[in-house]
């Protein structure tokens, strides 16, 4: 009898999960996709900066050129009309797409000039930690004023 109890509950567990999935290939589950991996680079950034990792030179920088490339691709994953999924994007980005433009190009011009910072060798604090900040500082006003938590 308990094996079927089991059984019912995980098969019930596995039924909810199908339902509340995104789907991978949707233009949420990209863009989805796209931020969570942004966020790892980022933090491995940070991380170093602020001694959470170790420093490593050639792994920031590309680091740094990796979040460069992926800071160009989520924009193209926002559909021209609202989807009906489930997502964290206010209205705000279908009705002002032109100041929601404006900032993921500020989020693009400072991965750019991280980049650029993680060129100058001796690798410095001085020199990086300005550049991610700056990065930090895009994204966080992007999300004030178009996530919806």
């Amino acid at each position: 009898m308990t094996l079927k109890r089991l059984s019912v509950v995980l098969l019930a567990c596995l039924t909810l999960s199908a339902c509340g999935g995104v789907d991978p290939n949707s233009p949420l589950g990209q863009r989805k996709a796209i931020f969570k991996q942004m966020l790892k680079t980022g933090e491995d950034l940070g991380g170093m900066l602020r001694g959470r990792i170790p420093f490593d030179g050639p792994k920031f920088a590309d680091g740094a050129v990796k979040l460069d490339a992926l800071s160009h691709e989520p924009w193209k994953h926002f559909p021209q009309v609202r989807e009906e999924d489930h997502t964290s994007a206010k209205d705000d980005v279908w009705q002002k797409q032109a100041r929601f433009q404006e900032m993921a190009r500020t989020l693009e011009g400072a991965t750019g000039e991280l980049v650029i910072a993680s060129q100058v060798q001796p690798y410095k604090a001085s020199n990086l930690g300005p550049a991610v900040q700056k990065v930090e500082d895009a994204c966080s006003a992007c999300h004030k004023e178009f996530r919806d938590h």
